[in-house]
Order: C-alpha cells, then sequence, then structure tokens
C-alpha cells in the first residue's frame, strides 16, 4: 500500500487560519486571558490563610466540621511549601476551563438526549477528543494563541468536555420513560418536561459528569505548565526536566490537595442541588444517633455571611498591601527600567536557567518588572516570534537549533553570542576501560546493550548523532539512539553510575554533570559532530524600539567560562524554587557584574 499522508494538509490548514483569521484567535485569548485574570486576581489576591479560611467555611457547608478541619490544614500546607500563589493559578485555570466546559456540555447532552441523530453524530467526535493525546492539543493551541494561560485553557476544554456530555445524555435517557409519559398526558410541555422532570431526576449522573470534567481538567495542569500556563504545572514540569524530587513532591501534594478538596466538594454539592440527594442527606442525618456535631451543617445563610464577611477582610488585607507596594514600585520606577514589564522564557538546561535568573535579578535592581516561564524548546521560539516572549538567552545556534532558526528566523532579532564554543559529545563514566574515543565504540555494542542514551528526539544534536556521528564512525545498526528526554537521559546516567554499569549519553558542555561525576568525552578525531556552537541571545521582532537600553544591555552581555560554572554551581546549591536568591548571591560575590553587563550612562 503506498503511504497516505494527510500532515501536509494540516499544516496548510493552519497556515491558512494562522494568515486569516488571527483576529479571532486574538479575540479568544483576550475574552479567556480576562476571564483567567479576573479569577486569579480574587482567589490569589487574599492573604493565604484568609483564603483556606473561605475554602474551609464552604466545605463546612457542603460536608461538615471535620472536613472543614482537614481543608483548612491542606490548604495552610500548601501556603508552608510557598505553592500557594501557584496553586491558586492552577485553581483558577481550572475553574475558568470547567465552567466554560460544563456551559457547553451540559446543552449538548441535553441535545443529544432529545435527538437520536445528534447522539449519533457526537459520539465520534467524543471519542476522537477522548483518546487523542492530550499533547497534541496544545500544538495548535501554541500556534494559534501563542504561549500562556490561553492554550491550557483550550486543551483542558477539549479534553475535559467528553464526560460532561455523555454523562449528561446518559442522566436524561436514564429517565423513566413512564413518568415523562405522565408528565405529557397532564399536558405538560417538552420544556417543561425537560426543567421539572427530566432534569431534576437526571441530576445526580449530571453531577457525577461535571465531577469528572473538574477532575479532567485538574489531570490537565501539568500539560498546561509545558506551553506556559504557569501554576502548579509549572512546577512539576520543571521538577521533571531538572531531577528535583522534592519539588516534584511538593508540587504532586499541593495538586492532590486541589484534587481532593474539588472532588469531595462537587460530590457534595449534589446534595444540596439535588431533590434526590436532599432527601438522601436527610435520612442520613436523622439517622446519626452519635456525635451529631460531626455532622452539623450550618445553613446557606450562615455559610454566605461567613464567606463574606472574610472576604471582606482579605479584600481589605489585599488593598493595604497593594498601597505599600505601590510605594516600593515608584521607587523602581526612577530607575532606568520605570516599571516596564518583561517576559523571559527559557529553556530547562542549566546555562538557560542561570543566564535567565541572572538577568532576571540584574533587571529588577534596574527597575524593571521581569517575569520568566520555563517552555521547550518548540513553544519558546514560537513564543518568542508571537512577541509572548521578549527575550531568550539559551538559543544554540548554528546547529542544535537550527531548525527553529530557519521556521522564525524572520519574525527574531539575533543580539549576538555570549557565551561559545560549546561542544557536544558522547560521554562514558570513568570507569568504562577502552572506551577512550568514538572510534572504540565500535565492535562494543553489547557492552552497551546497543543503546546511546538520547535527550529530546527534537534537540539538533539528535539529528547530527543519527545522521552524521553514527555514519562517520560505522555505528549504525550497532546501536540504537534512545530518544528521551534531558531529565530522563539524567537519571539513566545517575542510575547507571550508581551501580557501575557501562552506559554512553549525548552530554554538552557546558553542563554541570561534569562536575557531578567523574565522565569521560568520547574524542571525535573525525570531527562528526562539527565545530563548537555559540549560545545566543534570541529576542521578538521590534525587541529594540520597546527597550532600546536593554537592547544595548543584551547585544555587549558576556560570559567567561568561569563566571557561568560558578553561577551553575551557586544555583546547584540552592535548589529548586531557589533560582532568584542563588543568583542574588552569585552577584554578591561578583559585586561589579551590574554595572558591567548594565552599564548606565547619564
Amino acid at each position: 500500500m503506498p503511504r497516505f499522508s494527510f500532515g501536509e494538509w494540516v499544516e496548510d490548514a493552519v497556515d491558512w487560519l494562522q494568515s486569516n483569521l488571527t483576529w479571532i484567535f486574538d479575540a479568544i485569548k483576550t475574552v479567556l486571558g480576562g476571564m483567567y485574570d479576573g479569577v486569579n486576581a480574587v482567589l490569589g489576591g487574599g492573604e493565604p490563610l484568609l483564603m483556606a479560611a473561605i475554602f474551609a467555611v464552604l466545605a463546612f457547608w457542603l460536608r461538615g466540621i471535620v472536613p472543614a478541619v482537614l481543608t483548612f490544614a491542606g490548604f495552610a500546607l500548601i501556603d508552608s511549601l510557598a505553592l500557594w500563589n501557584e496553586a491558586m493559578a492552577t485553581l483558577s485555570l481550572v475553574i475558568v476551563a470547567a465552567v466554560i466546559t460544563i456551559v457547553i456540555a451540559v446543552p449538548m447532552g441535553i441535545w443529544a438526549a432529545r435527538n437520536s441523530k445528534v447522539s449519533a453524530t457526537l459520539r465520534p467526535v467524543l471519542d476522537v477528543m477522548q483518546t487523542m493525546p492530550a499533547f497534541v492539543y496544545l500544538i495548535p493551541g501554541v500556534m494559534f494563541f501563542g504561549v500562556g494561560v490561553t492554550p491550557g485553557v483550550i486543551a483542558t476544554i477539549v479534553f475535559a468536555m467528553p464526560p460532561g456530555v455523555r454523562m449528561t445524555e446518559l442522566g436524561i435517557r436514564q429517565v423513566d420513560g413512564e413518568l415523562v409519559e405522565a408528565a405529557e398526558a397532564f399536558g405538560t410541555t417538552p420544556k417543561h418536561t425537560l426543567t421539572r422532570v427530566q432534569l431534576p431526576l437526571a441530576l445526580p449522573t449530571i453531577m457525577a459528569g461535571i465531577n469528572q470534567v473538574i477532575m479532567l481538567a485538574l489531570s490537565m495542569v501539568v500539560i498546561g505548565g509545558m506551553a506556559g500556563a504557569g501554576g502548579l504545572g509549572e512546577k512539576v514540569y520543571a521538577a521533571i526536566t531538572q531531577l528535583q524530587v522534592g519539588l516534584a513532591a511538593e508540587s504532586g501534594i499541593a495538586v492532590v490537595i486541589l484534587a481532593m478538596y474539588l472532588d469531595r466538594m462537587t460530590g457534595a454539592l449534589n446534595e444540596r442541588v439535588s431533590p434526590l440527594g436532599r432527601r438522601a442527606a436527610a435520612k442520613a442525618a436523622a439517622g446519626a444517633r452519635r456525635m451529631k456535631f460531626a455532622h452539623y451543617k450550618p445553613g446557606t445563610a450562615v455559610a454566605m455571611v461567613g464567606v463574606v464577611v472574610l472576604a471582606l477582610v482579605a479584600g481589605g488585607l489585599n488593598i493595604a498591601g497593594s498601597s505599600d507596594d505601590s510605594k516600593g514600585s515608584q521607587a523602581a520606577a526612577g530607575d532606568v527600567g520605570k516599571g516596564q514589564k518583561i517576559n523571559m522564557g527559557y529553556i530547562p538546561w542549566d546555562e538557560g536557567i542561570a543566564s535567565t535568573f541572572l538577568w532576571k535579578e540584574i533587571l529588577e535592581q534596574r527597575g524593571f518588572d521581569t517575569g520568566v516561564t520555563q517552555l521547550d524548546a518548540g513553544p519558546l521560539y514560537s513564543g518568542v516570534a508571537r512577541g509572548d516572549i521578549d527575550f531568550q538567552t539559551d538559543a544554540w545556534l548554528p546547529t542544535t537549533h537550527k531548525d527553529y532558526w530557519d521556521k522564525y528566523s524572520d519574525q527574531l532579532e539575533d543580539y549576538g553570542s555570549w557565551y561559545g564554543p560549546t561542544s557536544l559529545e558522547l560521554t562514558v563514566p570513568s570507569y568504562v576501560e577502552g572506551i577512550d574515543s568514538l572510534e572504540d565504540l565500535k565492535g562494543q555494542g553489547k557492552k552497551f546493550n546497543g543503546k546511546i542514551i538520547g535527550i529530546e528526539a527534537s534537540a539538533g544534536m539528535m539529528g547530527t548523532l543519527d545522521k552524521q556521528v553514527l555514519k562517520e564512525y560505522g555505528l549504525e545498526g550497532e546501536y540504537k539512539v534512545v530518544s528521551s528526554s534531558t531529565s530522563s537521559m539524567l537519571a539513566e546516567l545517575n542510575a547507571s553510575i550508581k551501580k557501575k554499569e557501562p552506559v554512553v549519553v549525548t552530554l554538552w558542555s557546558p553542563h554541570w554533570a561534569y562536575g557531578a561525576h567523574d565522565l569521560k568525552k568520547l574524542k571525535d578525531p573525525k570531527g562528526a559532530w562539527g565545530e563548537g556552537e555559540q549560545i545566543h541571545t534570541v529576542a521578538k521582532k521590534d525587541f529594540a524600539k520597546d527597550f532600546p537600553e536593554l537592547t544595548g544591555w543584551l547585544k555587549d552581555f558576556k560570559l567567561s567560562e568561569d563566571q557561568l560554572a560558578s553561577l551553575e554551581v551557586e544555583l546547584q546549591k540552592g535548589g529548586a524554587g531557589k533560582e532568584k536568591e542563588s543568583a542574588r548571591h552569585w552577584m554578591d560575590a561578583h559585586p561589579d557584574v551590574v554595572e558591567q553587563l548594565t552599564p548606565v550612562t547619564g
């Protein structure tokens, strides 16, 4: 059979949409971004413990005193882990996506339940939406809406939609047909039959579908983090890519707390809104003879008064805090940045993390308002090209990021190299004897199980390895290059070193692994890897117009090998989540670096 390929048709369609319907995508981005910002301002703007108390009051209203205490303890734990802002950002994204999904899914489910043709048409569409890998939804999301919250919301809506539609349709179809016939026999209109008979009886099933919508929305937080959606997803993604087990555990616990809270509250909400649920709750309360106080739930009016009082207190503290912040921002406004917002992006490679947080700290000292976002290379270049990201400092040219540069170069500005030359290499632990050069690998495939552990398949060095290095040294067929991720490669290297097992991995210089382990760079006598690369600073097209003085600083930006190595070591010692503080400590040890990198004239 000849190969049937429709990928080019999809790409052509995407290009047409980008060229002709940009105004629609911009409008959607504005609406979704505004909704998210509004919800996040409410949830993230208050004092954490007061907000935790509000969540506890809602749990008291819906579930009782014990769940309320556990709720407060859980959210207090999130605050103590210094993940409150991230948790509220994640909760905001889930709320916005879930509300939009429910508003669309429930009417569609009702329509499908009342029309067999609609049901038959929707079924395969829902199957595709539910079974398509969730990562796929991020690709058009990033291309149409750029990096940020919007692609995460869009992907979440698509991924979480099917159970909402299916469960609504199922609930209505399961209503006893005789009840519907009796209502119609008494002259009830189809509209009132739906609202007064079918929906009340189907409500428990519909609420179960809404619960699943919310749970699926929360499960998308990590995937959304890959597109710059922020929140706990970005923390989990950073932990995965940087092998930070502690950060992964802390962020994971925060996600679990949110998931348990949302699951229990949406489940209990059924008792408040459903006639069947209220009946079951009343029966359970009447049967409870012991510890009645544990089953006590305040009335709706009492709970709402408590929420309003706590919200007013939190709002008052927030206003007071914002006035204090404004005084500080006024002081910063007198400096070079004058409070201008700068968005930086970085790939989770060590030199990228180090240089990005160094610039973050320097620019904040110069009066800029800086934000950083971790992204994979593809979304990062796309984000800079669209202007969602102002600049990034980890462009490996001309080889590793060649494909991205070729695709987006007309939308980017290259401000030159700040470090180089770098080198790409295959590396083995020093205890692997007799393997000192790429030539020594030939005939030794069994020793390494025929595998070379690689990084992301999209990385330019992986293409060079497959197309040039293996061919040049006659290693094709003997070795299989295993594409994984940088974190997986490092995990395999660490595990092999602990077991004293032979392993060959892709690596590059500079990299902290050479300081952490005793490794050998395999010599490349034939020069198959090519010449060393340079690490460039790349900015959006109109960057010089928006930030003229900063443009000059970035063009003159240079770090020596010693400076970069010591900065990376400082960040490694500081650990995950403390990159900014670690960069500040390094700057304290190098007091002249601010004046050298960002000289102020006049």
